[in-house]
């Protein structure tokens, strides 16, 4: 009887796995791999900032997993998971979040967790009520209607104050993610809203990032991460280093405790946790909720299951940063290491390896460190452009995304407000 394997999630850890698997195994017949997920796609993360700021389509980072699957012979289930019996081997799952418990779980050999990661609000006062999330497609969609309709208050408003405040935007969070956000805003603001909405000016506009620690974009090299930050200085975007969000309300941010900053927008970057199925795990966790498991990924206990993503800390490699390569690496670990489990082979250990970082800081500007080589400017900005390309999944998306680029060089972004922003305070609706 073939060995069932379940992998949960469709993130770049699961979807590596199932790839890694199909390939070793797929047609021998000693295996069934499903791959569970509540979407029915795998989203390229790394280009949500420019959904955000209007520079590419949403549906072009968006891949069918059906489609990626092609001829591989793994299963696809739509479903969401709401626990996992560890002792039984069973999976039970949700058809959809609204409905019960399935009655028939799913069975499993060998499981593998890639459910990625959810927002952490560290217990801030009001972060997650009244602040956006930035992890989802959705998230970026919901925000880019959101800074239009702004914009567009703004613009036949009579009233300075109120203008400057709606056109203040804050990040919250110096990360990877935090930095190209705000950097994208910058070039819709400037680029786009400042020339064609006569009723608002470059003066009227204020980016701000609200970092808790002392350095932004940590784990790039230092030399760079100061070059980015006076690069961010010279368009005029505030870097505000040791100044934590102590209180979020509807409008503003409080910082330090004494601050208030007004804004229109809000955006919570700051850092993320595991997700709850992870926490719910027995053994031990790190601080962010993660499960601690061994070098070969597998959870203390059970062999059978491994952990790979958002959702790991290695022993091996604990310090590892939360970015797409290794949660590539952790995958083919993952897989690797059930194959091997099953032919009674040694396991392989997971070492972090940097494969470099690359951070886009705008329209033809990007900071690069790979190999010991750092670079920085415009011929980054291509060697950024031109990696994400690369590792976009399927052909199709590649040249949908690289068309994207190229009319947004030539012609002005899309500034169509397609979806009514839902409760935002000055809209006047509340839906």
């Amino acid at each position: 009887m073939p060995k069932r394997i379940v992998i949960l999630g469709a993130g770049f850890a699961g979807i590596q796995a199932a790839v890694e698997l199909d390939r070793a195994l797929g047609r021998s017949g000693e295996i069934e791999v499903t791959l569970v997920s509540d979407q029915n796609y795998f989203l390229f993360t790394p280009l949500l900032p420019q959904i955000a700021s209007s520079n590419i389509d949403p549906r072009h980072i968006a891949q069918a997993i059906r489609d990626l699957r092609g001829a591989r012979r793994f299963r696809f289930l739509r479903a969401s998971v709401g626990r996992v019996d560890l002792d039984r081997r069973e999976i039970y799952s949700r058809s959809g979040k609204a409905d019960p418990l399935s009655a028939a779980p799913i069975l499993y050999d060998y499981l593998i967790f890639a459910p990625g990661s959810r927002t952490d609000y560290f217990g801030i006062p009001g972060a997650q009520e009244n602040t956006l999330d930035f992890k989802s497609l959705e998230d970026a969609v919901v925000l880019r209607e959101r800074m239009l309709d702004i914009c567009e208050h703004a613009d036949h408003s009579t009233d300075a104050t109120l203008r400057r405040k709606l056109l203040t935007f804050v990040v919250v969070g110096g990360g990877y993610t935090g930095i190209e956000l705000v950097t994208e805003w910058h070039d819709l603001l400037f680029g786009y809203v400042a020339k064609r909405y006569r009723g608002i000016s470059a003066d009227d506009i204020r980016l701000i990032v609200l970092e808790a620690g002392a350095d932004i974009l940590r784990g790039v090299h230092p030399k760079l991460a100061e070059h980015s930050r006076h690069r961010l200085a010279r368009k005029g975007i505030e870097v505000r280093t040791n100044t934590p969000a102590t209180r979020c309300f509807p409008g503003g941010v409080e910082v330090t405790g004494d601050e208030i900053i007004s804004a229109g927008i809000v955006v919570w970057t700051a850092g993320v946790r595991a997700h709850p199925l992870i926490e719910s795990l027995p053994g031990q966790h790190d601080r962010i909720g993660r499960a601690v498991v061994n070098e070969s990924l597998q959870l203390a206990g059970h062999p059978e299951v491994f952990i790979a993503g958002d959702s790991a800390a290695a022993t091996s490699a604990s310090d590892a940063p939360r970015v797409a390569p290794v949660a590539i690496d952790h995958g083919r670990i993952a897989a690797l290491n059930i194959i091997h489990q099953m032919r009674n082979e040694p396991l392989e250990s997971y070492r972090y390896i940097s494969k470099g970082m690359l951070v886009s800081l705008g329209m033809n500007y990007a900071v690069v460190n790979i190999g010991g080589i750092r670079l920085s400017g415009y011929f980054a900005w291509l060697f950024w452009n031109v990696v994400h390309l690369y590792k976009l999944v399927g052909f199709k998306k590649q040249i949908q995304v690289g068309v994207d680029w190229i009319l947004g060089a030539i012609f002005t972004r899309d500034a169509a407000i397609v979806r009514r922003p839902r409760n935002c305070p000055y809209c006047g609706d509340e839906r």
